[in-house]
């Protein structure tokens, strides 16, 4: 199968009337953003976006994008493999109709255009992605090269005894 790149924009409105689908990839060193939080910076997003109107009549972008990635283990700070999957569907908006806002269902995530009708499809899977990225990436425990011990930094002894700040106040209630 060739490997056909994905358009940087794309004017939504046409693309939906047309019923245009996308199947490609975007390079991961052009996602700098997501590149990053990332180890190696090499490899490719599997992307797929299919284009279309609901029943509403409102422009729809159904889409998914996939890819292995390395990332920095939390624990243990080795390399780890990790498969980013993201799938989404947007409706886009014009910056200032927030009356058309509120028509839009719930189900559907609002994308704004920019001034000439268009949206970065680019930053929109990077988005995605980034969103798919754990917070803290980590091995499972048994995975990690890390031992127990260098987890632990030693024991916590006994805390002091503070005398109760309102032993005065019992005093003052018995006289």
């Amino acid at each position: 199968m060739q490997k056909v790149k994905i358009p940087v924009t794309l004017d939504p409105v046409k693309a939906a009337q047309k019923r245009s689908t996308f199947d490609g990839i975007v390079p991961l060193q052009n996602l700098t953003r997501l590149a990053e939080s990332l180890v190696e910076k090499q490899g490719e997003v599997a992307v797929r976006i299919e284009c279309g109107t609901d029943e509403q009549g409102l422009a729809v972008l159904n889409g998914a994008a996939a890819c292995p990635v390395t990332v920095r283990c939390e624990r243990c700070g080795e390399p780890m493999k990790l498969a980013l999957d993201s799938e989404f569907v947007y409706t886009p908006v014009k910056g200032d109709d927030d009356a058309a806002l509120a028509l839009i269902p719930e189900r559907y995530d609002v994308i704004e255009r920019d001034e000439h009708g268009e949206i970065n499809l680019r930053q929109l899977v990077e988005d995605e992605l980034i969103l798919a990225l754990p917070l803290f990436p980590m091995h499972d425990a048994a995975d990690c090269d890390i031992s127990a011990d260098a987890m632990s930094f030693g024991d916590i002894g006994p805390e002091p005894e503070k005398p109760n700040p309102f032993a005065i106040l019992q005093e003052l209630k018995k006289k």
